[in-house]
């Protein structure tokens, strides 16, 4: 998304409020983007500021994720909730997030909410273009590969054990939705979808009729969902995760879905856009027989869960679609919206359901 933000004003308004919180802090190096993401703006820079304990001057790199205001990619943003999760998480887990530090609730500084967080150093797949086409991921070895597949499926499932009633997370349920998990999944992103792109939607549709035709139950206790999982959203350090970010799609459910969302992603950055899978990286039948094992009892359902995932990104895309097209980049009758990468490949997993 074009972005406009003036770096030096940027600087001063972030420093004066960083001088409440460190005195006498300064920011000698800000980077503002040119374009941002659509769920939130991500502010890098470096803080400056002299020990108390006359220690001469300390230095700490810091990124600051502004909540979004010139356009919603999700119809009601959780942006306070993503940083409430990513404080505990750090604070009371060993899931490794950046280290959190300050929570903004007032826009009179940025132009909106924001949270600043430790930077970390690393790599992260990419997804323009997808890690499986271009770019760093497919010149590592094939043994990193792996490790960084793996090495995320574990944290996933050390997600997956955490209690959340324990932790205090229950304000990740969406009870205005309906029942914790699968209905409330299914009612909000059928609203999701009427609000993203008002037009034609089969493949969504055809989807969505599927999924509530032939609903399982979910007999376990929900567990934290990611919401996002998937090894873009990892900074690593060769082959090893060094944080997890974007949580801002985190609720409440079943496992499945998480490892659900794992795979379709994974296999929309290759067979979706039409590229083999990296060698290296291990078989879904392997990850699922892998995450039997870490969860301790047997994945249930894994075919409804699928086309869960490709309904969800198919709504996400469309919401993308209509995005491009409020700015110019394709004109009001482009079929992207609704016939994409995402689309074609839910249809053809559609079309090979019993």
């Amino acid at each position: 998304m074009p972005d406009q933000r003036d770096p030096e004003v940027t600087r001063e308004a972030l420093t004066g409020w960083l001088r409440a919180r460190l005195p006498g802090a300064r920011i000698p190096m800000i980077e503002t983007p040119e374009t941002s993401g659509f769920s939130s703006e991500t502010l890098i820079f470096d803080a400056a500021w002299s020990d108390p304990d006359g220690g001469g001057e300390r230095h700490e790199p810091l990124v600051a994720r502004v909540a979004p205001v010139r356009y919603q990619i999700f119809p009601e943003p959780r942006f306070e909730e993503q940083y409430r999760l990513m404080r505990v998480l750090d604070e009371r887990t060993g899931i490794p997030v950046p280290p959190i530090r300050w929570y903004e609730p007032d826009d009179s500084t940025l132009g909106a909410p924001f949270f600043v967080m430790g930077r970390v150093d690393g790599r992260v797949p990419t997804d323009m273009p997808p890690y499986h086409m271009d770019g760093w991921v497919t010149e590592i070895p094939e043994d990193e590969r792996a490790a960084m597949w793996w090495s995320t499926l574990e944290i996933l499932a050390d997600l997956h054990r955490l209690d959340p009633d324990a932790l205090g997370l229950g304000f990740l349920d969406e009870p205005e939705w309906g029942a914790t998990g699968l209905d409330q999944r299914l009612n909000y992103y059928e609203h999701y979808l009427h609000w993203a792109y008002d037009g034609p939607q089969d493949v969504a549709q055809e989807a969505l009729g599927w999924l509530r035709a032939h609903r399982p139950d979910e007999p376990d206790q929900p567990k934290v969902l990611w919401g996002d999982a998937r090894i873009g959203n990892v900074i690593f350090q060769k082959g090893v995760p060094a944080a997890v970010l974007d949580w801002e799609t985190a609720v409440l459910g079943a496992p499945e879905e998480d490892l659900a969302w794992f795979l379709f992603l994974d296999r929309h950055h290759s067979e979706g856009i039409g590229v083999p899978r990296l060698p290296g990286f291990p078989s879904s039948e392997d990850t699922v027989a892998r995450y039997a094992e870490l969860l301790g009892r047997p994945l249930r359902n894994m075919e409804y869960y699928e086309v869960l995932s490709g309904f969800k990104f198919s709504v996400i895309m469309a919401r993308i679609g209509q995005a491009m097209i409020d700015f110019d980049w394709i004109g009001p009758d482009d079929a992207f919206p609704h016939d994409n990468n995402c689309t074609r490949l839910l249809a053809r997993i559609l079309g090979g359901l019993a």
